[in-house]
């Protein structure tokens, strides 16, 4: 049924008869092809002109054939461990909130953590769950209802761990949710991000060994495995890290995992593969290192039985981080840099198949397996996020907050890269690929969702700038029709997260036909950002709200910056050129204009928030701030929406149109206007009432309109930063007078990391 719980280095001769497993090849006769792990290009980071926020990825050996699995489901790790920082239960559970509030965004359907029971003495100390359906507010509130729970007790050393979820396996409930547990003893439990797809495989063998399961999850497998290996082990002293390993080992698909135990007090082990996980170093001390060894295991024959000892090859520099002195220190364990920059600045991004264990105040970082293209060590980075960044400020939603923050975002993407002066552009990350990319034959862009609608927005300028071919692919779409890539295609890959599923896939995919691949990502160290070639980090700052909107501008304009780059040289494209650059650089203001209406778009929601349907209309370039905007409208307000090509309105849409039909037409002066008056007349002719956003100054869109939103004109290729606006401002204005959450509509999370 599985694959031996012990592979080697853990032969068979090292177990007890009990532990003995069946193989996948010994289950029913049949033959079992084991899913293949998906082996990530191995990376090099290149210093130099690299610009801050990218790690730039210089292939240094092929991949190896991929497989299409499943990987990291959107929710939120948070764990703290504090060693000889003395800290009552109240505050343990405060940080523990904290930081699943930091996260909420990418999930909300249930919440829990696990923190020690009883008072501070080894000898009486168990793990006590509280867990609650809902959002985070509604744990908070249950763990001050719990009896037995002294708030004052004292820990010098503590490990707490949390979690809040979006439901894939099982519905949302308390059983369901985590930290999943090992049994009712609680010895051994564990958070987890990510899907687990051989788990019906390891569930069906542990309920063979007498493992009765409680939930529905995948989940829900780890723990018990974990306590089965714990059961079955051969020497008393085995080591938990040692048992995360031979776990792991039997996991397909991705994860990011924080493992807490009574039999193992005060220690911490994480592990991840295709989930991101950062661990956060906290100390008023001096810390032993600023860069960890990478330890291994190795394995020796040592007597006539055959067995495998165990032991850590060094390699070089530090193996373990603490503070000087073992004094006191203070880790943050999290599925992203939100919930720890309010700690500390100073974090350790994990890479694929690490495993992370903390004891006695020191952490290490080993790995099973040695490739000679691995990265020997791992370096602690301090980020330049602010805790200011993530909240919400004098706002009532994250999203507002987003919108307004669109003129600082704009030009922090565009800060260092784009040269006013002497209209130039210079995108590091990109800078010693842009020969290859130049010679290309095509170039590919895929995304999901808002990433996608950037990559339609931009395609016409694109074409024109780099006079190549562009596809615009949806990723999932991309993946059905096994679509033909070539070795001399450019494929972007365009991701806020940097996490999305169906984007990542449609990476590997790329990458196994030798295509140059791009990331354009908001997220240092996420999964697109370290296994493509080469990219452009946005620069948008974070971004909390389930409905993108500063991303998609920066998206935007990252996209636009490619095409200024790639046209440098082209002698009859330099008076486009300085027109676009121009534009750039009076977009942050133009931006803070439009936004002086946002009384106006209010009133204007006012009037629709009773609606059941909206139609948004537009072509050419504004064709995608349509999209965008239907999408938006779609997410929170849960109205019916949709972005219509204004040249397609006589092959069916027009016959949604009368006088009860709320549409928004997207009218600006540009090569489509004349086509755009022709639509605009057709819809008014069947007693159409028109909100148009345009121009300042068209008297020709405004006589036929029923509202107006008038907009200050740009170069036609930035139009649509500008048209958008209004529409992200009417979406929250409407979700909100139809009482919806804005930033965490139902069903949805911040992005979609499972196919």
């Amino acid at each position: 049924m599985l694959r031996n719980l012990f592979p080697p280095p853990f032969p068979d001769a090292y177990l007890s008869e009990k532990a003995k497993v069946q193989t996948a090849g010994e289950l029913k006769g049949e033959v079992f092809v084991k899913i293949k792990q998906a082996r990530r290009r191995s990376l090099v980071f290149v210093s130099g002109s690299v610009p801050p926020f990218w790690w730039q990825c210089r292939i240094v050996k092929p991949c190896s054939e991929a497989s299409r699995f499943h990987v990291a489901v959107m929710t939120g790790i948070f764990a703290y461990l504090n060693y000889r920082v003395p800290r009552t239960r109240k505050e343990i559970f405060e940080t523990l909130i904290k930081g699943l509030e930091r996260l909420e965004y990418r999930g909300y359907d249930s919440a829990g953590v696990a923190v020690d029971g009883n008072d501070n003495k080894d000898n009486e100390r168990f793990i006590k769950l509280v867990k609650k359906r809902g959002k985070v507010k509604a744990l908070d509130e249950e763990l001050y209802k719990q009896d037995g729970l002294d708030l004052k007790v004292d820990f010098e050393t503590h490990f707490g761990i949390a979690h809040t979820r979006w439901a894939t396996h099982g519905v949302p409930s308390v059983v369901n949710s985590h930290p999943q547990r090992s049994g009712k003893g609680n010895e051994f439990v564990v958070i987890h991000n990510g899907i687990i797809t051989n788990y019906k495989d390891l569930r069906k063998f542990l309920e063979s060994k007498g493992y009765e399961f409680e939930s529905e999850t995948d989940t829900e497998t780890i723990p018990k495995l974990i306590k089965y290996i714990y059961d079955n082990r051969e020497t008393e002293d085995i080591s938990f890290s040692a048992l995360v390993e031979r776990v792991i080992q039997q996991l397909e698909g991705a994860f990011a995992l924080v493992f807490k135990s009574s039999h193992y007090l005060g220690e911490a082990v994480a592990a991840r593969r295709g989930s991101p996980l950062l661990i956060g170093v906290r100390s008023k001390y001096k810390l032993s290192t600023e860069q960890i060894s990478v330890l291994y295991r190795s394995c020796n024959i040592e007597n006539v039985k055959n067995i495998c000892k165990t032991r850590m090859k060094r390699l070089d520099g530090s193996t373990y981080l603490h503070a000087v002195g073992d004094k006191a220190v203070e880790f943050f364990f999290a599925s992203d840099a939100s919930a720890i920059i309010e700690h500390t600045n100073r974090v350790i991004f994990l890479e694929d198949d690490d495993i992370a264990a903390v004891t006695d105040g020191k952490l290490s970082i080993h790995r099973l397996k040695r490739s000679a293209s691995d990265d020997p060590s791992r370096a602690i980075q301090t980020l330049q996020m602010e805790l200011q960044q993530i909240m919400k400020g004098n706002f009532s939603a994250f999203m507002q907050k987003e919108i307004f923050e669109q003129p600082e975002s704009v030009v922090n993407t565009m800060r260092g890269r784009v040269n006013f002066e002497n209209s130039t552009v210079l995108l590091g990350g990109l800078k010693d690929h842009l020969k290859e990319i130049r010679r290309c034959r095509r170039l590919i862009i895929i995304g999901c969702g808002t990433s996608y609608h950037a990559a339609v927005a931009t395609r016409q300028v694109l074409e024109e700038l780099t006079e190549l071919p562009v596809m615009v692919e949806l990723a999932s779409d991309f993946l059905d029709r096994n679509t033909p890539v070539f070795r001399d295609d450019v494929c972007f890959f365009v991701s806020q997260s940097g996490e999305t599923a169906d984007t990542l896939m449609a990476l590997r995919y790329c990458k196994e036909r030798r295509a140059l691949t791009v990331g354009i990502t908001n997220t240092v160290g996420s999964s697109i950002s370290r296994d493509t070639d080469c990219g452009v980090h946005i620069n948008a700052g974070p971004e909390i709200g389930v409905a993108s909107t500063k991303a998609y501008t920066s998206q935007f304009i990252s996209l636009v910056m490619f095409g200024l780059m790639m046209s440098e040289d082209r002698i009859s494209l330099q008076k486009r050129r300085q027109e676009i650059i121009s534009g750039l650089q009076s977009l942050p203001e133009m931006i803070k204009e439009v936004l002086s209406l946002d009384e106006k778009i209010h009133d204007l929601a006012l009037e629709l928030y009773k609606q059941r349907s909206l139609l948004v209309m537009g072509r050419g370039y504004n064709y995608a701030t349509c999209l965008e905007g239907a999408l938006k409208i779609k997410e929170i307000t849960y109205m019916h929406s949709e972005g219509i090509l204004a040249g397609e309105l006589k092959h069916g849409p027009l016959a949604l149109i009368d006088k009860q039909m709320p549409v928004i037409m997207v009218i600006m002066k540009d090569p489509c206007f004349n086509k755009c008056q022709n639509a605009l007349q057709q819809i008014t002719a069947r007693q159409g009432r028109p909100i148009i956003l345009c121009s300042k100054e068209d008297t020709e869109s405004s006589k036929y309109a029923y509202k107006t939103i008038e907009l200050p004109h740009t170069v036609d290729c930035l139009q649509g930063v500008l048209s958008v606006i209004p529409l992200q401002l009417l979406s929250f204005h409407l979700a909100v007078l139809r009482g919806y959450d804005v930033d965490f509509p139902r069903n949805l999370a911040k992005s979609v990391t499972v196919e």
